[in-house]
């Protein structure tokens, strides 16, 4: 039966894919409208929307692969993944267990694909199926031990950095004094979720560059959360400065948010820059017509 289902699928091709969309659109509506008017509105979760446009760019660019019919579907595989991630569905909804809930795309997905495609196909499609795993919030208690910890860090270094440049700043664990004005390094400003929003940033910019050289790649993945805290380091000091020149108010007020846009800005261009370096040290290697492989 199972057999039958898959070859009928193949031989639809394109037409199939229709019933698929409207399923999941009728499955997962009611999770992205609760995230929309939720979690989504929060400052710690407002990427979530930039993930999920990106997820779908990232699938559309495969679209010549998935409208494609196959031979080579995994119908047993793909049931049974596709039954798990249905599963988590249910338990996540039912129970309002995000990371289940979420995380089950990546099931149902990899499962529909395997049943209507192949193992081939998963494949070339595996970093838009990884990356729903942004969409998914951190689990509390790794929140709660990661938090403290880079508080500290980042104010420590904010402060130094500010003393060094003469303004009259002092620390108290997590509190920056600066003037007459005192600011708390808060746990939205500790830059563990815009850490982990930056690295997927980090891994998107390696993705659509889709460099051949190893060696490049890594360095470029080793150097995404060092680039992301230190981004986050230069948000603090931007708000501190506001604080110290303009006050509490704009500290607090539109300039607070728009620190964020310069930390992302920051991040990017640091990528950027070590990207155009390492291209001089690890340069791309070019494939001459006789098969051999040269550098540029």
């Amino acid at each position: 039966m199972i057999t039958s289902v898959s070859e009928w699928c193949r031989e639809c091709g394109i037409k199939t894919g229709w019933p698929v969309l409207l399923g999941l659109m009728a499955l997962y509506a009611p999770t992205f409208y609760d995230l929309a008017h939720g979690l989504w509105n929060t400052e710690e979760q407002a990427h979530g929307p930039l993930i999920l446009a990106i997820t779908f760019y990232l699938f559309w660019q495969k679209r010549s692969i998935l409208m494609a019919s196959t031979d080579s579907s995994n119908p047993w595989s793909g049931s049974l993944i596709l039954l798990l991630g249905l599963l988590f569905y249910v338990v996540g909804r039912s129970q309002e267990i995000l990371i289940f809930e979420i995380g089950s795309i990546i099931l149902v997905l990899t499962g529909i694909l395997l049943i209507t495609h192949g193992v081939g196909v998963v494949r070339q499609t595996l970093f838009p199926l990884l990356f729903i795993a942004f969409l998914i919030p951190l689990p509390g208690l790794l929140v709660d031990a990661l938090t403290g910890p880079l508080k500290q860090a980042i104010s420590l270094i904010a402060e130094q950095m500010l003393y060094w440049a003469g303004y009259p700043i002092a620390r108290v664990g997590v509190s920056l004094h600066i003037g007459q004005y005192q600011l708390l390094v808060a746990d939205a400003c500790s830059g563990l979720r815009s850490l982990f929003s930056l690295f997927a940033v980090g891994l998107l910019y390696q993705h659509l560059m889709a460099y051949k050289n190893r060696m490049r790649r890594l360095l470029l993945f080793l150097t995404i959360m060092p680039v992301a805290f230190f981004a986050n380091v230069v948000r603090v000091i931007i708000l501190v400065l506001i604080t110290y020149y303009m006050g509490d108010e704009a500290g607090q007020g539109f300039l607070h948010g728009a620190a964020g846009i310069v930390m992302f800005t920051v991040a990017i261009l640091l990528f950027f820059i070590l990207d155009s370096l390492l291209s001089k040290v690890l340069p791309e290697p070019v494939f001459v017509p006789s098969g051999r492989t040269a550098k540029t």
